[in-house]
C-alpha cells in the first residue's frame, strides 16, 4: 500500500492512481497520522446488451419522422 501526506497525494495524484491496482492502495496521512483510504474500485464486467430486445413491443408512429413545426425550432433557436 502506498502512504502518502496529503500535500504530495494532492501534487501527484493523477500518477499514484496510475499504480493503485498494482500497490492495493493509498493510505492518506496528515502529518504522518493514516486519516483516509484510496483503493480501486471491481468493475463489475457484463454482457453487451443484446440489440432487439424489445422488438415487437411497440411501434413508432410515422408521424414522429415528420418535420416539426416552426414555432418549436424556434424554441430551440431563440431560448427565452
Amino acid at each position: 500500500m502506498i502512504r502518502l501526506n496529503i500535500h504530495e497525494a494532492k501534487t501527484h495524484l493523477s500518477r499514484y492512481l496510475d499504480q493503485i491496482d498494482k500497490s492495493g492502495g493509498i493510505l492518506l496521512c496528515k502529518r504522518n497520522v493514516p486519516v483516509a483510504e484510496v483503493r480501486a474500485i471491481t468493475q463489475k464486467e457484463s454482457d453487451p446488451r443484446p440489440v432487439g430486445l424489445e422488438k415487437g413491443r411497440f411501434e413508432v408512429d410515422a408521424t414522429f419522422f415528420d418535420a416539426l413545426p416552426d414555432d418549436v425550432l424556434d424554441g430551440f433557436a431563440n431560448p427565452q
